[in-house]
């Protein structure tokens, strides 16, 4: 007996010290482990139209528990508020003008690698689950593509939830999974009888409050943010079922609607919330500057890989471990009209910290006169972009901590001198650097347009913008300036 009980306890130790050892073998095997990376992305809403932003008469629950999960960023932008610009950035780590996706509906650069190539290299799979709006397919190469599907009683295609919680149970290699929502882009859901006091004003549409149609839009757009919010809870159901804790995931939306095709910060700030369990701590927020161009090198980073020196952006990576480190001295801004419904020529450029904003809109109404060619064909074009933004002066300053919806224009005070100095020798140092065809000499507005003039003709109508007769089809090949990669 006593034989047995010393073997019994013996077989009893070497368990335990087994058990220790498989414990620790598959907590290091935990450690080692590459995360899944998710990013959600929203389409055209406004980052003031979020609970966790202060809307509190916006159904935001998932995203508003994100927030309370993760971290909050109160200072991310975009460099452009329209569709394709800005999701290039995303895939590329570059900003617009570099990329070559400055004008909606555009192309990026053929020898740019995105992150469909940069990701694939440190072992992970990366799948597009929704809308793309970026080309071409040399670029973006995804492992997994799945459009957005039909779906009976709402206004826009849904993300395709299926294929996204099947692949969520069936991963078996790291994964870098962008799911492109078409919420809450227009068209919008058809409220009845809307409430002007459901919704939240701001400074830039207090003045609309009583126009009924705008009433109308402004409760069918918030309907459909709570549509997406509905989406999003499948998402995040999904992943606690079937993932792991080591998942990143992220929430944004690509740019605000209110401030679509300028430089305003309505239209380039962005919301951003990212949880991740056992890294980021619940409930905390980052007043950092932030960029859509330092995403793609936070997921190099977080996937062991580095940056290439041809990136704009850097990672984030401290920020989520806690730290305050700054990340952007500043955010840049770029305004390109051509190529959109209502184009004209009205290019503009923007410089940002945390406290002053430089905006120079190049083909003010002040320095038309400068910018003509004297071709009457092309003038008139010009001329045409100038009126059309007559009230947007050609230097615009604001203090942004005091002014956060740009409604005091600075630029011409004498005290802030010094200020607009500084902010002007720095964006056009940037702009040099992004190889940028607008510069400070006078009568540099060139017509952009696509090789072998594809898009949106400025001599043609378009269904918001009608052209005179005599002006029709009067532009030639040399009128304009060719992007050669479109």
């Amino acid at each position: 007996m006593k034989i047995f009980s010393k073997i019994s306890i013996f077989v009893f130790l070497a368990i335990i010290f087994l058990s220790c050892i498989t414990s620790s073998s598959q907590k290091k095997n935990n450690d080692d482990k590459k995360p899944n990376i998710i990013f959600y992305l929203a389409d055209d809403q406004d980052v003031y139209d979020y609970g966790c932003y202060g809307n509190e008469k916006v159904n935001t629950a998932a995203v508003d528990r994100l927030a309370k999960e993760g971290m909050l960023f109160s200072n991310a932008f975009t460099a452009q508020a329209i569709c394709a610009p800005s999701r290039s950035q995303i895939f590329t780590g570059q900003y617009p003008l570099k990329n070559g996706c400055f004008a909606n509906h555009t192309a990026t650069k053929p020898d740019v690698k995105s992150v469909t190539e940069h990701m694939k290299s440190l072992g992970y799979e990366v799948v597009l689950a929704g809308k793309s709006h970026v080309k071409p397919n040399s670029v973006y190469r995804w492992d997994k593509e799945w459009e957005p599907v039909p779906k009976k009683d709402v206004p826009r295609e849904y993300i395709p939830l299926d294929s996204i919680e099947d692949y969520f149970k069936t991963a078996k290699k790291p994964f870098c999974m962008f799911i492109t929502s078409k919420y809450p882009h227009g068209k919008y859901f058809d409220v009845k009888n809307p409430n002007a006091e459901d919704l939240k004003f701001y400074p830039f549409n207090a003045h609309k409050k009583s126009d009924k149609a705008y009433v109308k839009i402004r409760a069918g757009y918030y309907r459909s943010i709570e549509e997406d919010n509905t989406q999003l809870e499948n998402v995040l159901k999904f992943v606690d079922t079937h993932l792991d804790k080591n998942t990143l995931f992220i929430y944004s939306a690509d740019h605000g609607v209110s401030g679509k095709f300028t430089v305003k910060d309505i239209g380039l700030k962005v919301p951003f919330v990212v949880r991740w369990p056992k890294v980021i701590k619940a409930g905390s927020t980052s007043n950092q500057l932030i960029h859509y161009t330092d995403i793609l090198p936070t997921f190099l980073e977080v996937a062991r890989g580095k940056t290439t020196e041809n990136m704009d952006g850097k990672s984030m990576l401290p920020l989520f471990n806690g730290k305050d480190d700054e990340i952007n001295t500043y955010v840049y801004g770029v305004r390109t009209n051509q190529n959109i419904l209502n184009s004209e020529i009205f290019p503009s450029r923007m410089i940002r910290d945390k406290r002053y904003k430089y905006i120079r809109n190049f083909n003010a109404l002040e320095v038309v006169e400068q910018n003509l060619t004297g071709k009457p064909n092309v003038d008139y074009f010009i001329k045409r972009g100038a009126n059309a933004f007559k009230n947007e002066p050609f230097e615009e300053l604001y203090d942004i901590q005091n002014d956060p919806f740009e409604k005091h224009n600075l630029a011409n005070k004498p005290e802030l001198r010094s200020v607009k100095k500084k902010l002007i020798k720095d964006l056009f140092s940037w702009m040099k650097s992004q190889n940028d065809f607008l510069n400070e000499e006078k009568g540099n507005m060139p017509l952009i347009t696509p090789k072998g003039n594809r898009g949106f003709k400025l001599d043609q109508d378009t269904p918001r913008r009608k052209i005179p007769d005599a002006i029709k089809n009067t532009l030639t090949q040399d009128d304009y300036k060719f992007i050669k990669h479109w």
